[in-house]
């Protein structure tokens, strides 16, 4: 036999044996995907944060500097965004007199959502600001995986608040649904029922569902002053409305929840009797393009509530933890 056929028989006798392998042996192994991990992971790193933190920082020293929104919508986005435009012109109108609300760009701590999913939320609690002031809790969201996080929203930390125990930020606190009814009441509910007592105060049906806080008597105080001023020359008539914003929260470690929520408040003051109505500050003035009004004179708020509500289970009630009331609109007719 020749060299060239005893290879040839070789090769044959080769392939003849690896078919029998293939038809009589187990199946050969085929790759998996890895599974799925039983609890969603950290949405973002402290490292991830800190970067975020410090490119939020060097976009609103700009904008603060030229007072220009535009040079803010990279890093800062939604009431954030319109309540800044706004203070830039009081800033503008009054030659710094209102000055513009700091916002330090650190965390002293932060609740970071366990989620796979988006849009992404978290929170951010900053150190006190340099005018010691109070702390803020920064709302910080990306929409979908190829965006930025951009400061949504802030709000002020009431005096002497102690925020919930969430978990370690490395790993993440669990999202709750707006429906969640393992709650005294659902993150849905905590804010639309809390509108309704800054509505109605102690007549609301929800008055005893919320522990009494600084920022819901300040409104209430004003208003009050605001009645008694107009007296029998007008009527004050206030409306509060959902800004269309989703409700979002995060489990605490006691089986509660933080919750941010947003809405718009419009106090309007209507004249009864024949007068005007003087517009005497500057930043009005400005939106409204007027000194007076003959009928009428409306203010819109944008408002953000960051509420703690506690398990079903618990004596408590739900309470405010930080919040932001501020003009973002004005008219007059």
């Amino acid at each position: 036999m020749s060299p060239r056929t005893r290879r040839a028989v070789a090769a044959a006798l080769t392939a003849a044996a690896v078919a029998a392998l293939t038809a009589c042996g187990a199946p050969l192994p085929q790759p998996t995907p890895p599974a799925k991990p039983a609890v969603a992971p950290a949405a973002v790193t402290p490292a991830q944060d800190e970067r975020v933190l410090t490119s939020l920082g060097k976009v609103l020293e700009k904008g603060d500097e030229a007072l220009d929104a535009k040079l803010l919508e990279p890093r800062v986005s939604g009431p954030a965004l319109a309540i800044r435009k706004v203070e830039y012109v009081a800033n503008d109108v009054t030659d710094g007199k209102d000055e513009l609300t700091p916002i330090p760009a650190s965390a002293l701590t932060t609740i970071v959502p366990q989620t796979q999913t988006w849009p992404r939320t978290q929170l951010v609690i900053t150190p006190q600001p340099d005018d010691l002031k109070a702390q803020r809790i920064l709302v910080m969201r990306q929409s979908d995986p190829r965006s930025q996080y951009r400061m949504w929203a802030w709000a002020r930390l009431l005096p002497g608040t102690e925020m919930p125990l969430t978990a370690d930020p490395s790993l993440g606190s669990p999202v709750v649904a707006p429906d969640d009814d393992s709650l005294l009441m659902t993150p849905q509910q905590a804010v639309d029922r809390y509108t309704d007592v800054l509505a109605k105060g102690s007549k609301s049906t929800y008055a005893s569902s919320f522990a009494e806080d600084a920022a819901r008597k300040e409104i209430e105080d004003v208003r009050a002053a605001t009645r008694k001023n107009l007296g029998d020359q007008g009527k004050l008539t206030e409306r509060y409305e959902p800004s269309g914003a989703p409700v979002v929260a995060w489990r605490t470690v006691d089986g509660g929840a933080v919750v941010v929520g947003s809405f718009t408040t419009t106090s309007k003051v209507e004249l009864t009797t024949d007068g005007t109505i003087p517009i005497t500050d500057k930043l009005e003035r400005k939106l409204t393009g007027k000194k007076e009004a003959e009928k009428s004179f409306a203010r819109t708020f944008t408002d953000i509530v960051v509420l703690y509500v506690p398990p079903a289970d618990a004596d408590a009630p739900a309470r405010l933890l930080a919040a932001e009331h501020a003009l973002t609109k004005a008219s007059a007719s």
